[in-house]
């Protein structure tokens, strides 16, 4: 999960490094009519704090103070437009929150992990309003491929980040260790905790946690300070953003978005803003069909003309965009998911010649970053058609030593398992007990006994 403040103001909040400030950093107000009250009051803001808390403590901290004053007067205009954005998707975020039994105020939360723009990417790859990683967001039924990332899906997202909360409140029953965990994960919290000496609350723990955590927390209590005293912090705040009244339809086959937004007489952007997991202006062929959105008074005009409209709307770009899904690094369209099995004398090289694919996707596919892979490791490869789906089983090398013994000559990559299967009838014990075989271990060029 990522943190929205600079490197430079949160080494300074944590550490209390200061440095001069330079002139293109002075902030001056947006609106000469906008006064800008000094946020410098602690009585104050405790006491305010005290009278929204609510299922989540606010416990008022120097910290806290220090990140309220950098969105009540640092940089109003990032808060401003996350007053300005809020409408777009508080609504949903309530929704879900209430579905799941959850805290209302765990809407804010989305504010510090993504400034609520469901197509946030961190330089760590979490995506989204809710800032998943791949592997975090498929646990929680956010699939991603080259043409939709559900993790940039706000029902979808929203839905998931709620199931993981209430999982991480099960885990610590306290929210402040749960919010914690959202951020650097439930093992960084215990391990914090165990660090402190097993101490009982956030702020006893605090200094043991990673830097980048100890100030979410503080964020979180610190923007809902902000958002709900707004007035009081005088945000004059212009062009308030609502959702679109939307309606969805469920498309199988393959639709240009460009040519469905002429058809329907809307601008592109329209639909685009409605679907943010599309990752190209088109929905792709599934099996299962994908619940587009279109807005709810363009229904009719669709309904009138549904399959002169969708027929239209897929007779554009589909075949130079298959060829660019096809060829684009990691891609897996198109094709069949098999699972390897490292073998002694493996390497990438020619684990990818074998089944027609790059090195580089094999690295994609498995998320490894060098060329280490080690022996009984599962490697996950999307073959094309005519591809093979297993390794091509070599030819069995024997010849007949000078006494009449048959011999086998071991070829790289092989296991005495695979020797058994390729020799019908001969066991690997038996293999073996021939050979005075006391392990496992052989290497290519050995000759084995396997019978007269």
């Amino acid at each position: 999960m990522r943190i929205i403040l600079t490197s430079v103001f949160i080494l300074t909040v944590l550490t209390g490094y200061t440095q001069e400030t330079p002139e293109e950093d002075i902030f001056y107000p947006a609106s000469d009519l906008e006064y800008i009250p000094a946020e410098d009051d602690y009585d104050l803001i405790e006491d305010r704090l005290s009278c929204i808390e609510n299922e989540i403590p606010l416990n008022y901290h120097e910290r806290v103070h220090a990140f309220v004053n950098y969105f009540a007067v640092k940089d109003r205009e990032y808060t401003r437009l996350m007053i300005q954005r809020k409408n777009l998707y508080f609504p949903l975020f309530e929704k879900y929150l209430a579905k799941y039994g959850l805290p209302d105020e765990l809407k804010y939360l989305s504010i510090v992990e993504s400034g609520l723009n469901p197509k946030a990417v961190s330089s760590a790859r979490a995506v989204g309003l809710w800032q998943f990683m791949s592997y975090t967001g498929r646990h929680y039924g956010l699939n991603n491929d080259w043409f939709i990332d559900d993790r940039m899906d706000p029902d979808k997202a929203t839905e998931a980040a709620c199931k993981y909360l209430k999982q991480l409140y099960g885990m610590f029953g306290d929210w402040e260790f749960a919010i914690s965990a959202y951020n650097t994960g439930p093992g960084n919290v215990r391990k914090a905790i165990r660090r402190s000496g097993y101490k009982k609350t956030f702020w006893e723990v605090y200094p043991y946690l990673y830097r980048e955590t100890r100030s979410y927390l503080p964020q979180f209590v610190a923007i809902m300070y902000v958002l709900n005293y707004a007035d009081e912090l005088n945000f004059q705040v212009d062009n308030m953003e609502y959702a679109v009244a939307s309606d969805t339809i469920l498309v199988k086959d393959y639709v240009h978005l460009e040519t469905l937004a002429g058809q329907l007489n809307l601008c592109l952007d329209d639909i685009k803003n409605l679907n943010p997991s599309l990752r190209y202006d088109m929905v792709p062929e599934t099996t299962n069909g994908y619940l587009l959105k279109i807005p709810a008074d363009a229904r009719e005009l669709l309904d009138a003309n549904r399959l002169a409209i969708l027929d239209s709307a897929a007779k554009v770009g589909k075949e130079e965009l298959e060829k660019m899904a096809k060829n684009a690094p990691g891609s897996t369209y198109g094709r069949d998911k098999v699972v390897y099995r490292v073998r002694s004398g493996d390497v990438l090289g020619k684990i990818a010649e074998r089944y027609h694919v790059r090195i580089s996707d094999l690295r994609k596919w498995n998320n490894i970053r060098g060329s280490m892979i080690r022996v009984g490791q599962s490697l996950t490869i999307y073959v094309n058609g005519g591809a093979p789906s297993q390794p091509v089983a070599s030819k069995p090398v024997i010849k007949t030593a000078a006494n009449g013994n048959k011999m086998y000559v071991v070829q790289p990559g092989d296991t005495l398992w695979d020797i058994s299967r390729k020799l019908s009838g001969v066991s690997i014990e038996e293999i073996k007990k021939l050979n005075s075989l006391t392990s496992n271990n052989i290497k290519p060029g050995q000759e084995l006994i396997i019978g007269k």
